[in-house]
């Protein structure tokens, strides 16, 4: 199995474990602050992470290209997060967590229309039944 894809199931268990252990953190206060006590760890580690992996020379490599879409990315996350987290306070993780993967026919039409990466058969139907599954979640 290609390294990635290993990154990509692990991301999955820590994404899947913070939304529970982040409506845990909520209890007695708002959404809106628990994300930004989250938010002030979060960039606390990644920058500890950053530290230890990222060589020095690397910093040499920035332009304002990366900047520019990496601080528009931060834009999205960050919206993201906000709407992640009220909803959560006030609806059942569960619901909240299987609609918020549709975000990945998002990622998949903007992939396509930017990136210009393939739309496949099997991308298609794997979306089709993520949109079918938020209808029947949001139903239920």
């Amino acid at each position: 199995m290609e390294r990635w894809i290993v990154y990509a199931f692990i991301s999955m268990a820590f994404a899947g474990a913070t939304s529970v252990i982040a409506k845990l953190g909520l209890s007695g206060i708002s959404g809106d602050l628990g994300l930004a006590i989250r938010t002030c760890f979060v960039f606390l580690f990644v920058l500890m992470f950053a530290g230890a992996v990222v060589p020095a020379s690397e910093l040499q490599s920035i332009g304002w290209r990366n900047i520019g879409w990496l601080a528009a990315s931060a834009v999205t996350t960050a919206g993201s997060w906000i709407f992640y987290y009220r909803a959560i306070k006030l609806g059942d993780v569960s619901t909240v967590a299987l609609i918020d993967k549709g975000s990945v026919v998002i990622a998949l039409l903007l992939s396509w229309a930017l990136l210009h990466e393939a739309l496949t058969p099997a991308k298609l139907a794997g979306s089709a039944l993520i949109v079918a599954g938020i209808f029947v979640i949001a139903r239920g």
